[in-house]
């Protein structure tokens, strides 16, 4: 984006990711009812859609069809997908590792001016019972390849610019991605069996159509993106154009319920705050928290008409990659995951690490972590460094 994800609209937002307090160790399976995989994922970045607990997927096959046909399905992974030799291929056997991508694009923006602000790798060990969500820093500096559908010569770049120069000269979101999964295959070593792009665009819905969910805001921090015009939020640009009396957006500490474009704007900031992108990162992982647990407990799992709804919207905004293994499969395929078994890691130990010019670099124990998503170890390196799991604060 000359435009950043940092710049969210009321209509257009997504939240980066999960939610774990912490544990010593990996969560170990539990008998409870679970909040569902699909829960977490289809509100932060909608990729696996339909997983629920349990009882399994209200109307199978059939309900998935007909709830994710305006899906589109592209190549998102290009050379960096997982070869047959690495463990891919036609089926869900084995370890999954999935690239998660938000951009924020509004109809003024053309395609070829969004930059991926939200960048995860999902790892799915081969035992299909837990899931892994690693936030890769947006300002981490990675060597980015030359790109022919791009015309990209390649160069050091920021993280969040690889998608930018593959989506340039008409390649577009599928030519972003496939940079993108290229690049951080070269970094990290990890080849990806497929991958998701979400517009932000969605997202606010799906939280309206939750009835708002409740956050508690640990920071105060003003809204570097919206204006109260008359009351309404308002995008800083329209609010200027307006003319009349504006008021900051300020998002005060304590609890309270918010709707879709409140929480999303708050998920959102990182000017302001202690750590930057990391507590984003971590006020993102408590608003998917909170979106889980509403959609829990709020009767949207056995109702398959609100199902359908909070998947059409999450739909319309997302772009999907799942190699050759069919959509009803994927997802019937991974119902054994479930949103109560998922860590998020961090990098870094959840702190800027610049080289001096404004660019983050991974440290030792960030590469090993990458090491172990790539060996499907990382149940084991995560009880050996505990301190990678995002803590709530």
């Amino acid at each position: 984006m000359t435009v950043t994800a940092d710049q969210p609209t009321p209509s257009s937002d997504l939240a980066t990711l999960l939610g774990s307090d912490s544990p010593a160790e990996p969560p170990r399976k539990t008998k409870k009812r679970r909040s569902p995989l699909w829960a977490r994922l289809t509100t932060s970045l909608g990729v696996l859609l339909l997983v629920v607990s349990g009882g399994g997927l209200i109307g199978g096959k059939l309900m998935i069809s007909k709830t994710t046909d305006n899906i589109a399905l592209e190549n998102l992974t290009g050379d960096a997908k997982k070869t047959v030799e690495e463990g891919g291929g036609a089926t869900l056997e084995g370890p999954i590792d999935m690239l998660l991508m938000g951009v924020d694009a509004r109809e003024r923006w053309a395609a070829d001016e969004l930059r991926s602000d939200t960048i995860i790798i999902l790892h799915i060990p081969a035992s299909h019972d837990q899931a892994y969500l690693i936030s890769i820093p947006r300002d981490t500096e990675v060597q980015a390849p030359a790109f022919e559908p791009s015309r990209y010569a390649g160069g050091t770049v920021k993280a969040t610019e690889a998608f930018y120069w593959g989506a340039q000269n008409g390649a577009g979101w599928t030519g972003g991605a496939q940079l993108l999964a290229k690049t951080l295959k070269d970094m990290t070593g990890i080849s990806f069996d497929g991958a998701g792009i979400i517009n932000f665009g969605g997202f606010k819905q799906v939280i309206d159509q939750l009835g708002g969910v409740r956050m508690c805001v640990d920071q105060q921090v003003t809204s570097k993106h919206m204006k109260l015009v008359d009351g309404k939020p308002t995008w800083l640009a329209e609010a200027r154009k307006a003319g009349g009396p504006t008021k900051d957006v300020v998002h005060k500490v304590g609890c309270k319920q918010m709707e879709g474009w409140e929480a999303l704007d708050y998920a959102r900031q990182r000017y302001g705050l202690k750590n930057g992108d990391y507590d984003r990162q971590r006020h993102q992982q408590q608003l998917i928290k909170a979106m889980a647990k509403k959609a829990a407990s709020s009767g949207t799992l056995s109702n398959p008409l609100k199902i359908s709804s909070i998947v059409q919207s999450a739909g319309e905004a997302l772009v999907l990659d799942i190699g050759d293994i069919e959509l009803t499969d994927f997802v019937l395929g991974l119902s054994g995951v479930a949103a109560n078994d998922m860590v998020l890691l961090r990098t870094n130990n959840g702190t800027f690490s610049g080289n001096g010019a404004g660019r983050e670099v991974l440290n030792d124990k960030s590469q090993e972590m990458f090491q172990a998503v790539k060996d499907d170890t990382l149940a084991r390196f995560v009880l050996d460094n505990p301190d990678v799991v995002a803590t709530e604060k």
